[in-house]
């Protein structure tokens, strides 16, 4: 097994992991999907409705609800799905903010990719 491959093994083994379907549910229950991914993925791939995009770089700060750069729709007392494009990404973002001490967060297994693959409503451009 590589580094990285070790790596995102022992971050995901402590964290929260999600199906796209069950990031529905948690979106559909007032929780949040958080759309990491840059803004060349988002363009040529599409994105899911209602999602909130927070790019990589800067997903500390707008999670974290001691930063004064906190996106106000992200809030401790609701449930926050992260996901990329495949699910790597997300994995390492999750485990850093529990690392902060964010307990309500998850990471979509797969991606988005999974979640198109698995018939959820996307859309074709990008929504900021």
């Amino acid at each position: 097994m590589s580094n990285v491959g070790a790596l995102l093994a022992e971050c995901r083994s402590r964290i929260t992991r999600v199906t796209p379907h069950e990031a529905a549910c948690i979106q559909a229950n007032g929780g949040v999907l958080v759309d990491i991914r840059p803004l060349g993925q988002r363009l040529t791939s599409g994105g899911i409705p209602g999602s909130l995009i927070v790019e990589r770089n800067v997903l500390e700060w707008r999670v974290d609800p001691t930063e004064e750069y906190r996106h106000p729709s992200l809030s401790s007392n609701i449930q926050v799905v992260v996901f990329c494009q495949e699910g790597f990404a997300s994995s390492l973002a999750v485990e850093s903010l529990q690392r902060l001490g964010i307990t309500w967060i998850f990471d979509m297994k797969g991606g988005f990719i999974a979640w198109k693959a698995s018939g959820l409503t996307t859309h074709d451009a990008i929504e900021e």
